[in-house]
């Protein structure tokens, strides 16, 4: 009897339908569904807007894209105006009261770090410029200790019956995030000082943080294709001011940071710059793992 009361629960279990995640989330952009996941585990149903391989200035709001927004308990974004371009089309189309601006449901990374690169002059003929500082806050990974604290706050205020389990999972995050940024810091120690040219200004973060000096970048202006006119002059640059490699992010075209590589012999180095944007990018420790391996192998 025993025996069949056992097998009978055993059956009842296996039968019962999966627990369904308490929220589902929505990121802009990769890094923040990965640190989602992180936060969340099976607490959280996440998909992202766009990918490693995509401009996330620059995309589509698609029908797939509205049909998650609608369905999203929570949106998490880089803000400072990174997604301006397609964000707000994407609150109005979407029609979810929830993850309006201003609502607990909006959830924006910039607002609690410190952004670089503020411009003291609003200028739109300067290029693609941001009022609030630069957006890519997410290649110092000490921002993204700090988005972690606010995001694991706030998925508890959204979802207070599991408020234990997120604020385990955010302890157990920051300390495997603490030790590798430690071991990450004594691996590029020999990083600092090393000139670079950069094809965006979305390799400010990860110069900062790691000491290396941007002598230039590919873009004539944030957000303006290379020119051939600029990327001569920037040669000439070069020759009295040297830099020991070309960067570009995964989604960026090569053929600029290839041509001056090629000119001025130096390594153009494609940096996986987000979630996915390599082999070796599959989670955010892997990201930073991938990046400095790739710096390391590049630099003198």
């Amino acid at each position: 009897m025993k025996s069949l009361i056992a097998f009978v629960l055993t059956a009842l279990v296996l039968a019962a339908p999966a627990a369904r995640a308490a929220l589902n989330v929505l990121a802009c952009e990769p890094e923040w569904m990965a640190l989602t996941q992180e936060l969340a585990g099976d607490l959280a149903e996440v998909s992202t807007a766009t990918t490693a391989l995509q401009d996330p200035h620059r995309i589509q709001a698609r029908p797939s894209l509205l049909a998650k927004a609608r369905r999203a308990d929570l949106l998490v974004c880089s803000g400072a105006e990174l997604e301006s371009g397609w964000l707000p089309l994407l609150h109005r189309e979407a029609g979810n009261g929830r993850i309006q601006p201003g609502q607990p449901g909006y959830f924006e990374a910039a607002r609690f770090v410190r952004l670089i690169d503020r411009p003291a002059v609003l200028d739109r003929a300067m290029g693609d410029i941001h009022a609030a500082g630069n957006p890519h806050l997410h290649l110092d990974p000490r921002n993204v200790a700090r988005v972690a604290d606010a995001l694991a706050k706030r998925l508890s205020e959204l979802d207070a019956a599991n408020a234990a389990r997120y604020a385990a999972r955010h302890a157990d995050f920051q300390q495997r995030w603490s030790a590798a940024i430690a071991r990450w810091e004594q691996q590029a120690s020999g990083l600092r000082g090393v000139a670079v040219v950069a094809h965006h200004k979305n390799m400010n973060y990860l110069a900062d943080w790691l000491g290396l000096t941007v002598v230039g970048e590919l873009e004539p202006k944030p957000g303006m294709e290379p020119t051939a006119s600029h990327l001569a002059g920037l040669l000439e640059v070069l020759k009295a001011t040297p830099a020991w490699m070309v960067l570009r992010a995964a989604y960026e075209p090569p053929k600029a940071s290839e041509w001056l590589a090629s000119r001025a012999s130096i390594p153009a180095v494609e940096l996986p710059y987000t979630v996915g944007g390599s082999a070796g990018a599959k989670d955010l420790f892997g990201l930073f793992d991938d990046t400095l391996n790739r710096l390391l192998q590049a630099a003198p």
